[in-house]
């Protein structure tokens, strides 16, 4: 029976390419295998090629009963992590809060302790009637983010 730490060991192996990392992979009891791959520039479909190749044939000697997909990290899906983040310092995101708030923000900085985000809020300001926009700039602990996604603008 395979291990998810021995899939794990077995792609960071054979990956070629050291942009490339892996981000995820799951494994049904029937052995269907998921590896997520992501890149700090892009995953094409020749680097998941690649990998399901030679994942399959090192495989193949340990059992014949498997499915493997090798795939990239979609965007709007959540951020698993440092190197990710990373990424996309600089960049629009969306972060969900564990109180459930959402904000769409540009990710200014990201480290081992958490982000930090800069945007645009509605704040009441004394002696206006109406609420103004006011730069904030906020930093947050990982264990106060339930996600953080990649975010495009269409406008």
């Amino acid at each position: 029976m395979l291990q998810i730490s021995e899939i794990q060991t077995l792609a960071q192996e054979l990956i070629t390419n050291p942009e490339l990392f892996v981000i995820d992979i799951t494994m049904s009891p029937s052995n269907d295998i998921c590896v997520v791959l992501d890149s700090d520039s892009s995953v094409s479909v020749d680097d998941c090629v690649a990998l399901s190749r030679a994942m399959s044939s090192r495989i193949d000697e340990i059992t014949d009963d498997y499915s493997l997909v090798v795939t990239s990290a979609g965007i709007g899906q959540p951020l698993r992590c440092l190197r990710q983040y990373r990424k996309l310092v600089g960049g629009s995101v969306e972060v969900v809060l564990a109180d459930g708030t959402k904000i769409l923000a540009t990710l200014d900085a990201a480290d081992e302790n958490g982000i930090t985000v800069s945007y645009q809020e509605k704040v009441a300001v004394e002696g206006k009637k109406r609420k103004q926009l006011v730069d904030v700039v906020r930093t947050y602990a990982y264990d106060q983010i339930r996600s953080t996604a990649e975010w495009l603008d269409y406008k």
